[in-house]
């Protein structure tokens, strides 16, 4: 057999992107299956806005030799550096540096992981530059080595309770949410919030049972698909957010949600967006979700979408449901948020 000679570096350009979302259900810190406490959280998926990059080698020069476009997009450059030494070991071919460049539409501090969003879609975009497709795990061991703390944005867009420092799944909490009509909104006037200035406070016993109790609570209402206690459950975990963030509009967001029948909020623990969540199967809907949008204009709370955590027919009949290749096919694969116009 005549041995196939190999490139000496990646020639061709690697594209990647990923989705973002709008802020989390459920946050606190809970046990893992050792019992070992884990900060932890389950995002609420939002399709629509995401992070785009292309990554263009340059074959001979140093690793750290990296520009970036946009300049500021510190974290995306180092997940580039970091998966470029992962896929040039993996591929036996020599690392190099390039050009990553990065667009995207996702409003930055609101607490939608845009850079999560970055990272993930600079490492895919890496990893395609060496004619690779890195594992989900893989790709959220290199984003929480090159942030610090990731967002579950690489996963399939099944509910899943995540440990955001370790990168991993602390449980996968069913195939997909029960089905929801989400008012998206912003509180404090839609300034960016910098999480690493947030206090942290110490999670006590009490705490930890608390958090537990509302994991419980999650999972049954997602194997029921019972979108009133998703509902309850978002409210809580917002709720006890409050101790950090302290919106002031807080209250008047869940008197909103009780006086249009909604089925609860839910609020970006390190971040200015909210949502207030119907169930879908819900009465008159329409007419509740015009009231909610009503109702926070006449607080000053600007509305900003709405979108669903269920596939429409609409999506299916305008075009794949699956984009980014991040999603497995077959009878069980989750179903992914449908965008509604912004509002």
């Amino acid at each position: 057999m005549i041995p196939v000679a190999r490139p000496a570096a990646p020639v061709s350009t690697g594209t990647g992107c990923a989705p973002c979302h709008h802020g989390e259900i459920l946050q606190g810190v809970f046990l893992d299956a050792d019992g070992r406490r884990c900060a932890g959280l389950v995002t609420l998926p939002m399709a629509g806005p995401g992070s785009s990059a292309e990554f263009v080698p340059h074959p001979g020069t140093a690793p750290d030799a990296l520009t970036v476009a946009p300049a500021d997009r510190t974290k995306a450059a180092q997940a580039a550096v970091l998966a470029v030494a992962e896929c040039a070991e993996r591929a036996g071919l020599p690392c190099c540096g390039g050009e990553l460049r990065i667009s995207g539409d996702i409003p930055v501090g609101l607490g939608m992981g845009s850079s999560t969003s970055d990272v993930i879609a600079t490492v895919r975009a890496v990893a395609d530059a060496y004619g690779l497709r890195l594992a989900p795990e893989t790709v959220a061991r290199l984003a929480v080595s090159a942030e610090l703390a990731s967002d579950p944005l690489m996963l399939d867009g099944r509910p899943v309770l995540f440990a955001q420092r370790e990168g991993r799944v602390l449980e996968v909490l069913g195939p997909a949410l029960p089905p929801l009509v989400v008012v998206g909104c912003t509180l404090g006037g839609g300034a960016p919030v910098d999480t690493l200035a947030l206090p942290v406070r110490e999670a006590a016993d009490a705490d930890i049972r608390d958090f537990e109790r509302l994991r419980t609570l999650l999972r049954r209402a997602v194997a029921t698909g019972d979108a009133r206690l998703l509902g309850e459950v978002a409210t809580a975990s917002a709720r006890r957010g409050q101790q950090v963030l302290g919106h002031t509009e807080f209250d008047a967001l869940t008197a909103i949600a009780r006086r249009v029948g909604a089925a609860g909020v839910q609020i970006a623990h390190s971040g200015a967006v909210a949502g207030v969540l119907f169930d879908a199967a819900a009465p008159g809907l329409r007419y509740r979700v015009r009231s909610c949008l009503r109702a926070l204009d006449a607080h000053g709370i600007p509305a900003t979408r709405a979108f669903t955590t269920f596939t429409t027919l609409k999506e299916i009949l305008d075009g794949p449901a699956h984009r980014g290749g991040d999603r497995p096919a077959g009878p069980d694969t989750a179903r992914r948020p449908a965008r509604l116009p912004a509002l």
